[in-house]
């Protein structure tokens, strides 16, 4: 054999990685710039989304058979564009609109992402949509729920999560069941945080309880930055509702708990319209004195066995804590975005933006509770769906609808009786 040609195709191959060429058929990584809150008041929820992101890109990236019909689960990489692995490039918006719509314009023109997702606060999502749109590039929104992220006609934009009228439809049918079991629910309040989130849920939740013929006593919509709400709790204790719904982030969902016990009063029931209510950081602040607080969430752990067990064994094993309803359902996107760009065996921007349209998962390939992840027009999914849950101890549990409830509901809530 000719040593000197061994000689020769070692050093060209050295040359090759030196240079940074690829070896034939490698496959280049699929880059998903992801913006969300880092820092900040809200940075306990995007930290947990982060680490939720990250565990997915692990099942994606790595072969988990024991994931059942997850897509991608099985694989390792997306086997359509050659075991490609997924690269996540993380933005810090600090709940900041301007800065989220600076960060997207970042990732695509200087970072070269393929795709982007975000950015949980709703009016941080509206704003980095814009700029995808413009850019035409594929945008997943994996939490914000105000109406008009989705309301303006853009094709670029793709939600998975339930969004505002989704759960103001919720809370009715959970009130006509209440009401069915003899719960007195006369009249209901609205307190909402005065940001694209706050509002766009408290107009849809006023516009489905009037259909309802359910009084609304008072909405009070109040800046999610306050430091005192002494006054809207005064506000409620004096119309005295049966049910009150705040639409709250973290800080002011956490500081309304404890006015209420500062000021003594308890309304019969309280649902916190999920953010605030989900964030990590809420339970072990004020579960002693929000017994019984009922939640929204799509999200269950199920049965020791089952795919969502596993999966949340994962994100524990990483984090220390359970998966929460919004960290969940940003995972749930993540993974029907994956499929997409799988489905388009491409990163070409139109590929993507039309598998992304043609999606059809079935509920057995979720891990949420939906019926499903198929987007309409607009870019909304139009099979998710969300259940009840309820502050028990240390932890949330499924109440409503029944026949998926894992505990009692109580009723009235118990807050901080003994």
């Amino acid at each position: 054999m000719d040593r000197s040609w061994m000689k020769s195709a070692a050093a060209v191959a050295a040359c090759l990685l030196l240079f940074g060429a690829r070896p034939a058929g490698a496959a280049d990584a699929v880059k998903i710039g992801i913006i969300w809150p880092l820092t900040g008041n809200a940075a306990a929820a995007g930290q947990a989304s982060k680490a939720a992101a990250e565990v997915a890109a692990d099942i994606v990236n790595n072969a988990h058979p024991e994931l059942g019909d997850l897509p991608l689960a099985k694989t390792a990489g997306l086997p359509n564009l050659g075991g490609a692995k997924l690269e996540l490039v993380f933005a810090d918006h600090q709940g900041n609109p301007s800065l989220a719509q600076q960060l997207a314009t970042r990732l695509i023109t200087q970072d070269k992402v393929n795709v982007l997702m975000g950015a949980y606060q709703s009016s941080c999502s509206f704003t980095a949509t814009a700029v995808a749109e413009r850019y035409g590039v594929p945008f997943m929104v994996g939490e914000s729920a105000a109406l008009n992220i989705t309301g303006r006609g853009f094709k670029w934009v793709f939600r998975g999560t339930p969004i505002a009228s989704d759960y103001a439809r919720t809370y009715m049918r959970f009130f006509a069941d209440m009401k069915q079991q003899g719960k007195k629910i006369d009249s209901i309040a609205i307190v909402n945080e005065n940001t694209d989130y706050g509002t766009s849920v408290a107009d849809a939740i006023a516009e489905e309880a009037k259909k309802a013929n359910i009084p609304v006593a008072i909405r009070i919509p109040y800046s999610a930055s306050s430091t005192d709400v002494s006054a809207q709790v005064l506000q409620l204790k004096e119309k005295r509702p049966d049910v009150v719904i705040f639409i709250s982030y973290t800080a002011d969902s956490i500081l309304y708990m404890k006015t209420l016990k500062n000021l003594d009063y308890k309304p019969p029931m309280i649902i916190g319209d999920d953010t605030g209510f989900s964030d990590p950081s809420f339970i072990p602040a004020v579960a002693d004195i929000a017994q019984g607080v009922m939640n929204r969430s799509a999200w269950a752990i199920g049965k020791p066995g089952s795919v969502t067990y596993k999966i949340n064994e994962m994100y524990k094993a990483k984090t220390g804590r359970d998966l929460d309803d919004t960290s969940a359902r940003n995972m749930q996107s993540f993974f029907a975005l994956a499929d997409a760009i799988n489905r388009a065996g491409s990163t070409d921007p139109e590929k993507i933006r039309v598998a992304l349209t043609e999606t059809d998962l079935k509920p057995e390939q979720l891990m949420m509770g939906y019926q499903g992840v198929k987007f309409d027009h607009t870019g909304q999914n139009i099979l998710a769906s969300t259940y009840l849950i309820q502050l028990h101890g240390k932890a949330y549990d499924l109440v409503w609808p029944e026949k998926a409830a894992t505990a009692q509901l109580q009723w009235p809530m118990a807050g901080w009786a003994k």
